[in-house]
């Protein structure tokens, strides 16, 4: 296995009775106390993790430009994907876990012998969605033991993103917290309405994205399926 690293910068009805009630306004009220704003959302720094669609899976064929179903080698996917994220006051780390499992065809009357295979993968930080910010290579291997149909792997990533790369402008964040009475005019008027806060929300938005390596032919079989 080899680890990636980047560095960047329930409703009442008409037979409740009035203990019922009375226990029911007594549990509104605690978890009044308890959150003081239910409207009001938390943003996480930390980045998103996924895997695109039609890069999750892999499939070898033997030989490799046959595209039959009984020339199938093995099939490989990535799961388990577990994120862990440590936000400071100078960085952003993430860390990301993932597993490889392979499923290899069967030969009758033959023995399956111990196998590895090495697989290409990818782990690039996208920022606002559409923004590659950093792409990296690496590998996972696949382990088969003897007899076994059924192979794994792991690997992992992560990153080091700047506290400021993530943090929206102050006159945005003013924007979007600041206290707003019934009389003011734009009381009713949502601030991510506006296209400069909602670019600003993107900008310092980061995705993870991790998936197999592959070749055109690898591609469009995925696609076609």
């Amino acid at each position: 296995m080899r680890k990636v690293r980047f560095r960047l910068g329930r409703a009442f009805g008409p037979t409740t009775g009035r203990h019922e009630l009375r226990a029911a306004l007594l549990l509104l009220l605690a978890l009044a106390a308890c959150q003081q704003n239910p409207l009001r959302v938390t943003r996480s720094p930390c980045p998103a993790v996924a895997i695109p669609n039609h890069v999750g899976q892999v499939t070898r064929f033997n030989p490799p430009e046959s595209r039959d179903a009984d020339a199938i080698d093995f099939v490989a996917q990535i799961v388990d994907v577990d994120a862990s994220c440590t936000p400071s006051e100078a960085v952003v780390t993430s860390e990301v876990r993932f597993a490889v499992t392979a499923v290899r065809r069967a030969q009758a009357g033959v023995a399956l012998p111990p196998r590895d295979v090495d697989l290409p993968l990818f782990v690039s930080l996208v920022q606002g969605g559409n923004v590659l910010v950093a792409k990296q290579a690496t590998a996972v291997r696949v382990s088969f033991p003897e007899g076994s149909l059924r192979g794994r792997g792991s690997g992992g990533a992560r990153t080091d993103i700047a506290r400021a790369a993530v943090t929206p402008p102050p006159e945005v964040v003013e924007r979007l917290t600041r206290e707003r009475k019934p009389t003011d005019p734009d009381a009713l008027v949502d601030p991510m309405s506006d296209p400069l806060v909602r670019a600003a929300i993107r900008a310092t938005s980061f995705e993870i994205l991790l998936g197999f390596q592959l070749d055109d032919a690898s591609l469009a079989y995925n696609v076609a399926r």
